[in-house]
């Protein structure tokens, strides 16, 4: 059996199982499910209120630094190094924004995904890059922000370090995957 057709197995019961170990769990210690859901959804609402203000402003910074041309800049200056890598360019600006905004990063996945062929190489980085990597100064703005954490210095650079571990990581796995 080779590596993809065990991450399919194992990746198609993930869901089911986890769903069912805090089912059983709840039940072991005997934690009314449905009230403690409830109870979740209204501290939901609370927090969205109280985001609100740090979502607005993660938005108009990723805005600005996009219509800017920055991202664009450095990808061209930093294209010849890439290559040598073999890491598309195409690739540079999702791994610059992805940190940055879930929303602008599924706009420049989007761009790469209409200038190239769904199964190119490039898309699929693309995608795995996606999904290996978080938003890390949306969370730390919004969810630090709504809790009135103020001192985030740790958080900030344990943040960047596994967004940099993602896409190295998502390279090697679709250099594995995919080939190049």
């Amino acid at each position: 059996m080779q590596i993809k057709e065990i991450i399919d197995i194992l990746s198609l019961f993930a869901l089911p199982v986890i769903i069912m170990l805090i089912l059983t769990t709840a039940l072991i210690k005997k934690i009314p499910v449905y009230e403690a859901f409830i109870e979740g959804a209204k501290n939901g609402a609370r927090v969205c209120l109280n985001i609100v203000p740090y979502l607005v402003a993660i938005i108009v910074a990723t805005s600005m630094v996009r219509a800017s041309g920055a991202i664009d800049l450095i990808a061209s200056s930093l294209g010849g190094l890439f290559e040598k890598i073999h890491f598309p360019v195409d690739i540079l600006p999702l791994a610059i924004v992805r940190s940055l905004s879930g929303s602008a990063a599924l706009g420049v996945f989007s761009d790469i995904v209409s200038n190239n062929d769904v199964n190119s190489y490039t898309s699929k980085l693309a995608a795995i890059m996606l999904g290996s990597s978080e938003t890390t100064f949306y969370v730390l703005t919004v969810y630090f922000g709504a809790v009135g954490i103020k001192k985030y210095r740790y958080a900030l650079f344990t943040g960047l370090f596994a967004d940099l571990t993602g896409i190295i990581m998502s390279v090697i796995i679709a250099k594995i995957f995919f080939g190049n």
